[in-house]
């Protein structure tokens, strides 16, 4: 089975905790609560990072490292 794009823009961030569940690490190292959160079917990357004030490029580089040490 094929994994989803990661670097999709439209990918739910439940879907991609789902594909990736190491993941929950980057998130929980900047103190974001969206691993568990009810809303993170619903929320992209990009809305995250807007709520978070975080630099959108910056996360997605991590996240992608993340998998890639996977």
């Amino acid at each position: 089975m094929r994994h989803p794009d990661p670097e999709n823009p439209d990918l739910p961030l439940a879907t991609l905790l789902a594909e990736w569940p190491g993941l929950a690490t980057v998130f929980w190292e900047r103190r974001m609560l969206c691993p568990g959160c009810p809303i993170a079917p619903f929320h992209t990357v990009a809305d995250v990072c807007t709520e978070y004030g975080l630099n959108e490029t910056e996360f997605r580089a991590a996240l992608m490292q993340a998998i890639r040490s996977a």
